[in-house]
């Protein structure tokens, strides 16, 4: 086995991993850490979509809505399947954990309390997702995720156009749908701001990118979500706290992250910034849905085993 510095040069260098014989300690740890974030993420999308899906107006919106959920499942046992081959245990992982113990993005913890909620989620949320997976896809050193995310990046495909096709229907309608689908903007903004983790210069360290689990760092992913989010705002006539600045050729944001959220009302407080440790803390301690959630998946075994 080579060292941890020549073998991080080999896999910049292009070298693939096929099996755990093949890795380092460090690889190993740091692949499992970025597959379980991703597994606990796609799993709690489930029961975080399930309740708006039945309020869709339309039978076949409903038919979408739940293809959405299947698919996420899916995406789920993906991670959860190649974990096993890591050495964890797959049947601990989704019923074994506390709620607190899931790893899965913050934004996952939120009660969603509308169908506009819902179609914005799929809107803001997967597409924060599906530019997280297709780094990992185009760049990553792990073969078997590598191959597995081809199928996972058509299907996100699906969810991006379902969820902004209804963002863009809503809107449209009335000026009651359309202000519904701006106040779940005005919370689900900033909390897909949040999605990539701190920004590059807080960061301790940089095991994906030396791994190359993953290619781009958070900020090139950061600017990769709005460079999709801020058009479709604007084209839906939605305000969002950021814009194109044409000096420095990127997005950038009209607040300075990262502020204090009120979970209880879903209010972002723009005026009250907060530091990085603050929003881990938040983070650790899990949302106001994480253990109805978490609940909504383990009771199938409950209701088998009793």
């Amino acid at each position: 086995m080579p060292s941890e510095k020549e073998f991080k040069k080999q896999l910049q260098n292009g070298r693939m991993i096929e099996s755990e014989d093949e890795m380092t300690e460090g690889y190993r740890d740091a692949l499992k850490t970025t597959l379980k974030v991703s597994g606990d993420t796609e799993l709690m999308s489930a029961p975080a979509y399930y309740e708006q899906s039945m309020n869709a107006p339309t039978l076949d919106a409903r038919a979408s809505c739940v293809s959405v959920i299947q698919d996420e499942l899916g995406h789920g046992h993906i991670a959860y399947r190649l974990l096993e081959d890591l050495g964890e245990d797959r049947e601990e992982l989704i019923y074994d954990r506390e709620p607190h113990e899931f790893r899965n993005t913050y934004g996952f913890d939120q009660h969603l309390e509308t169908f506009a909620e819902l179609v914005c989620g799929h809107g803001l949320f997967d597409r924060a997702g599906m530019v997280l997976l297709s780094d990992i896809e185009e760049n990553t050193s792990y073969a078997p995720w590598k191959r597995a995310l081809r199928k996972v990046g058509k299907e996100e495909q699906f969810h991006l156009r379902h969820g902004e096709t209804w963002m863009r229907r809503l809107v449209g309608k009335s000026d009651k749908m359309e202000s519904r689908v701006q106040d779940a903007v005005d919370w689900m903004f900033p909390m897909g701001i949040e999605w990539f983790g701190l920004p590059d210069d807080k960061k301790h360290n940089d095991d994906q990118l030396e791994y190359r689990i993953k290619g781009k760092s958070n900020d090139e992913l950061r600017q990769e979500w709005l460079s999709h989010i801020v058009p479709l705002s604007e084209e839906l006539g939605l305000d969002v706290p950021a814009h194109y600045d044409d000096e420095s050729d990127e997005y950038v944001l009209e607040y300075d992250m990262p502020v204090a959220f009120d979970e209880e009302n879903k209010e972002w407080h723009f005026d009250e910034p907060i530091s990085w440790d603050d929003v881990i803390d938040r983070w650790r301690s899990r949302g106001p849905a994480n253990e109805k959630y978490v609940n909504m998946i383990q009771s199938g075994q409950i209701e088998v085993e009793t």
